[in-house]
Parts: C-alpha cells; structure tokens; sequence
C-alpha cells in the first residue's frame, strides 16, 4: 500500500504529520488528503474531455457525506447523487447547486420527492411504479413545474463482488426489470405525462468492482434498450448513465484496474455501437473511488491481550462503531505505524476495537511492529462507508472528521460529546 512520509519518518497526510493530527484532534479520528480527492475527481473529467465526450461525474454521497465534501465537489464542478432527505439537506447546507443533484432511492417518501422538487433538484431518478405515481400526483400541484427524471433499469447483470454490493441483476430491490417489459412500461408512462421529461437511462450493477467486462456488458445491454425505446417509443436520450462501483485497493492483495480504466472501456464500447441517434452523455457514479484510498482512520493503542499460541490481541480505541465494513462485508484493511510506517513487521496481531462483541476485530491479521499502549495508528483506505456508517454503539461518540491538504488540517466534522449522545432521549418520569 502506498502511503507518504515526511523527514522525520512519520506518516503524513494530505502533508500534514499523521502524529501530529492525532495530539490535535485526538483519536479515533477520520483523516483525509483533499488532494488526492480532488485529483481523482479530475482524473475522470480528463478521460471524458480526451474523449470529447459530454458528461457528469457524479459523486455518490453514500460514500462520504458531509457539508466539507459537498463543498469540495462543488469546487471541482462535479455533480452529486444523494439517495436520502438526509443527504440533500447535507447539500442544501453547504450550499451546492441543486441543478446538478441527482436522488435515488427504491423507497422515496413523499416528504423526500417533495423536498427534492422544493429545492429544484436537477433530476430524479425513479427506481419503481409507486414513486412514478407518487411523482406524478405531486407534480399535478404545479402544473407548469417540468422535472427531468431517469429511469433506474436492473439489465439482469451481475458484479463479480460481495453478494450484499450486487445491485444490476433481475433479483435486486432496486430499479425497474427489463427483461419482464417493466422498465419499457415505465418508459411508456414517462413519456405520456407531460412534466416529465425523461433523460435516459441509469444503471448500477455493483461496488468494489475490478474488472471491466460488467461495465461493457452492461453498456451494451442500455444501449439495446435504448435503441429499442427509439425505434418504438420515439425516444431519443440524452444522458447514459452507468453507475458506479469502480474499485479500490485496500490491500497489497488487492490489484484494481485504475479507476479511468472502466470509463476507456464504457466509451470504446459506445463508440462501436452502430447507434440510430447521437451519443447521449455519459453519467458516472464513483464516490468510493473518489474518497476511499483519500481517507484514513488514527486510533491510539490501548491493551493487549497476549496467549501463548495464539495471535496477540491489540485493541484499539474505536473499532466496528467508526468502521462497521469488517463485521458486516468481511472487509479487509492494512494499517501501519503513524510514528513509523515503513517499520518492519515483528509480528502478526488481531487488531481489535473496544466494542462489546466478539466480532469487533477490524484487522485479522495485521503485520504491524510492535506495539505497545500509546501509540498511533493509522487504517490505511478507509475514507468511503467508515463516517458514513458510523454508529453510537454502546454509546460511544463518533470521531471527528478533519480535511488535511497542503500542509494544513481543518476539522471538518467535531467529534461527539456526551451530551450528544443523549441530545434526543426523553425522561420517563
């Protein structure tokens, strides 16, 4: 795993000293390099600008949600897709263009589509017959009101991934199905109603992704249905959007493709289709490859529990409340030394949090020097789904989340207190 160090040999992030960071802001603490944000950010626009190719690269809020990262992404005039009420608010907060929000969600409430055309969101992206009628009827109260929408198809195409990130095949909870003529039907109902403007077609077909195959089977499939709803429908699209789930590398095991790969493919793939209109736009959806290999967690060590025969375990003082993915996907992490990262392995330790569970073991096999209570470490790639699905298990406070870049860190997030834990709970008595 890559990772950068100043003079004195210490971790750095986003240039600032990783040691540092944890006596200021103190830990557990989610950390990340703006930098490395913004440039993969900007990588993707580049392949579609090589391309000449109009586009939108759309980051997904579920990743990372916070009014700092919504900021950011504005500043790199990228677009967002939010999938709650609670995300726009988060978008609304920090003051992002709403024309350039896309919400999603297979289970939209009314107070959600209402806030969404409230606040003017740009496009909607509906995911079944219920929301197109609850749409629908809102929309009735301002008849002149126009909103663009996409509709969410499930080509019947699975990810090689985790089970629980296969979102693209027939048997999903998400989208309309094409192979029973739903998603066609769906069409047909767009189409009808006048204020509705549908802009094409949105796919996802899973996350954590490493090979290109899904992605060009999948274009190939839109673009099927597409000319299909040309030919029958008389629809001419504007936007193709394919999704995201561009992997990462979170281990020295992992060897994923650099996230520009898959774009090359989806655009080769459409430039040799034979299409009956314009190419559309292409919309993605990256936001763990965006955030994920920018972000890092500083825990400080605690006890140790050493048995003869067995892996020591060494706690740590966050665990699966700050980062849930290695008890709920079986995610795996390396982590290292913030004094000394590039120090050599001297054993093999279980790295384990201080939640009440068994299971709370965020690192099975870490290879870290020795360590002893005091010292800094830090979980390297852990900037997507950590914050976003922190928890206050066993009432613990969440961590606070601090934006390194150019040598200078600013808390972005301030990390819980007590009586935050219970700002919401109510006497009984």
């Amino acid at each position: 795993m890559k990772f950068e160090t100043n003079d004195e040999g210490h971790l750095t992030i986003g240039g600032c000293d990783a040691l540092t960071l944890a006596a200021q802001f103190g830990t557990p603490a989610y950390v990340y390099d703006v930098a490395q944000i913004r440039g993969q950010m900007r990588a993707f626009a580049q392949v579609f600008e090589q391309h000449h190719v109009q586009y939108a690269v759309s980051y997904a809020s579920k990743a990372f949600a916070t009014v700092a990262m919504y900021q950011v992404a504005a500043q790199e005039h990228a677009h967002v897709d939010v999938v709650s009420g609670g995300e726009l608010y988060t978008a609304q907060a920090a003051q992002f263009p709403m024309a350039n929000v896309s919400f999603h969600g297979n289970n939209k409430s009314e107070a959600e589509l209402k806030q969404a055309l409230a606040a003017g969101v740009g496009t909607i992206i509906i995911d079944n017959f219920h929301e197109l009628t609850l749409l629908a009827a809102l929309l009735k109260q301002t008849p002149q009101r126009v909103q663009d929408v996409m509709l969410r198809v499930t080509p019947g195409i699975s990810a090689h991934t985790h089970a629980y990130d296969q979102t693209g095949q027939t048997d999903s909870k998400f989208g309309f199905d094409v192979d029973s003529g739903q998603a066609k039907a769906a069409a047909t109902q767009v189409l009808a109603n006048p204020q509705l403007h549908l802009l094409g077609i949105h796919a996802h077909i899973g996350s954590q992704i490493f090979e290109v195959a899904g992605f060009v089977a999948a274009t190939k499939r839109l673009l099927a249905i597409l000319t299909d709803w040309h030919e029958t429908l008389a629809f001419t699209p504007s936007v193709l959007n394919l999704g995201g789930g561009f992997g990462i590398q979170y281990t020295d095991q992992d060897d994923p493709l650099p996230a520009e790969r898959f774009i090359t493919a989806i655009l080769e793939t459409i430039s040799a289709a034979d299409l009956p209109f314009a190419v559309p736009a292409v919309w993605i959806e990256p936001g763990r490859a965006i955030v994920g290999a920018a972000g890092y967690q500083l825990y400080t060590v605690g006890s140790r529990k050493d048995v003869p025969g067995l892996a020591p375990f060494v706690a740590v003082d966050g665990g699966m409340g700050d980062n849930i993915r290695p008890a709920l996907y079986q995610a795996k992490y390396e982590a290292v030394a913030a004094k000394d990262p590039a120090a050599p392995a001297t054993e093999t330790v279980r790295l384990v949090g201080k939640y009440c569970e068994s299971g709370d073991i965020l690192i099975d096999q870490a290879p870290p020097p020795h360590l002893t209570a005091g010292a800094v470490i830090a979980v390297l790639a852990t900037g997507a789904y950590g914050y976003s699905m922190a928890s206050n298990y066993n009432r613990n406070p969440r961590p606070a989340v601090v934006f390194a870049e150019n040598g200078q860190a600013k808390l972005v997030v301030r990390r819980e207190s007590f009586s935050d834990l219970i700002q919401n709970d109510l006497s009984y008595l």
